[in-house]
């Protein structure tokens, strides 16, 4: 038996997610306190929680779409963009390859996948608790909508780049992948 939607937007599901991106979010405002490796640590286990929590988000119909609504301005992204990429360093742009067919790789920036990842997750909290169905319905939609078609590969691209960051000059001597600006 389908769980009725006023269920779903309080379930278990949503919570846990509401959990740890408030938890994330609160971390990235905070990041310019935090040391590299503190950093990269915190996000090597975060990230990992948030994609799992994302992809077991519930199917929400939206009943008012004028409920939608975002918060974090271009300044509050730009002023978490820098503080990231500050940190970062010279290890914030990296190379993946997310297409089998083709041979080239394409240069991402770590700092703009998690601050992406920010403004995803805030917009999501901060509308949630708006404390209107209509707007926990739209919360939930587009943070699962987002999930499907952007914030999941930026969390998989940005966990690609931390573990070779953390690891992988380990085995190879070198950051595999990453190059000096």
């Amino acid at each position: 038996m389908e769980e009725p939607q006023k269920e779903l937007i309080r379930s278990h599901k949503v919570l846990e997610m509401i959990t740890v991106a408030n938890d994330f979010c609160l971390y990235i405002e905070d990041a310019a306190k935090y040391e590299k490796i503190a950093l990269l640590s915190y996000l090597e286990r975060v990230l990992p929680l948030l994609y799992l929590k994302g992809s077991l988000l519930p199917d929400i119909v939206v009943t008012d779409e004028a409920a939608n609504m975002k918060f974090v301005t271009e300044e509050q992204w730009q002023t978490c963009f820098n503080d990231l990429k500050n940190i970062f360093g010279k290890d914030d742009n990296f190379f993946t390859n997310e297409n089998p067919d083709e041979k080239e790789c394409i240069s991402f920036s770590l700092a703009e996948n998690i601050a992406d990842l920010y403004q995803d997750m805030k917009d999501f909290i901060l509308l949630y608790q708006t404390n209107n169905t209509a707007s926990r319905e739209n919360a939930i939609f587009f943070c699962k909508l987002y999930f499907e078609n952007q914030w999941g590969y930026r969390a998989v691209r940005s966990m690609f780049a931390i573990h070779h960051i953390l690891h992988g000059h380990q085995a190879s001597g070198g950051y595999p992948g990453f190059h000096d600006n």
